[in-house]
């Protein structure tokens, strides 16, 4: 038993730090840059629950200086001691952090994040939101970055249209499922796609 709680908290980060870092912070700005595009992200291995692009996020941009909250779907003594080893991170409040982790209803109210302020509309928070797998498109995304539109799938559209609305403050946020990743900015103006009835 404690050779399982050794490796779950002790292993499964990056093996080669300084290139793993850099392709991961690559993909993660990449992403952001490019709202909906959908970019590969590797390098970490974390404990069960968490995707291996949530995982390889957080080592990327989280470190001692860095608040993080835990959503209740993400927050396990395991994540946390692999988080705390690789990182550094302190935990806090959602209305505190600097990243947020965990399944898109499991973070909120969405609106308890900080949206930065006039003066500094850098100091709010990215979510990093769990989706499990990227599926089919229901909406369409325009803005810099993009061109001409992008199509991307949100698990609602409400909160991230309010988010929208209030730019050029608001939350940025990732989507990570498996290795994979991809971005929607709070600058990206969201326009919900017809679906057809089933």
């Amino acid at each position: 038993m404690s050779t399982q709680i050794e490796v779950s908290h002790f292993a499964g980060g990056f093996t080669a730090p300084a290139v793993q870092s850099a392709h991961a912070f690559r993909a993660a700005m990449t992403a952001m840059a490019r709202p909906g595009e959908i970019n590969e992200i590797t390098g970490a291995t974390p404990p069960n629950g968490l995707s291996v692009a949530a995982g390889s996020l957080l080592l990327t941009l989280c470190d001692p200086d860095t608040r993080l909250f835990l959503a209740a779907d993400v927050d396990r003594p395991a994540v946390r001691e692999w988080i705390t080893f690789h990182t550094g991170a302190p935990f806090v409040a959602a209305g505190q952090a600097d990243f947020a982790l965990g399944g898109w209803a499991a973070l909120g109210p969405h609106d308890a994040y900080r949206i930065g302020t006039a003066e500094y509309p850098d100091r709010s928070a990215t979510l990093i939101v769990e989706m499990g797998e990227f599926s089919n498109p229901n909406t369409e995304l325009r803005g810099p970055g993009i061109k001409d539109s992008s199509q991307i799938y949100l698990p609602e559209h409400a909160g991230f249209e309010a988010n929208s609305d209030v730019f050029p403050l608001g939350f940025d946020t990732y989507f990570t499922a498996g290795n994979q990743l991809c971005a929607l900015p709070r600058s990206s103006r969201i326009i919900p796609m017809a679906t057809e009835e089933v």
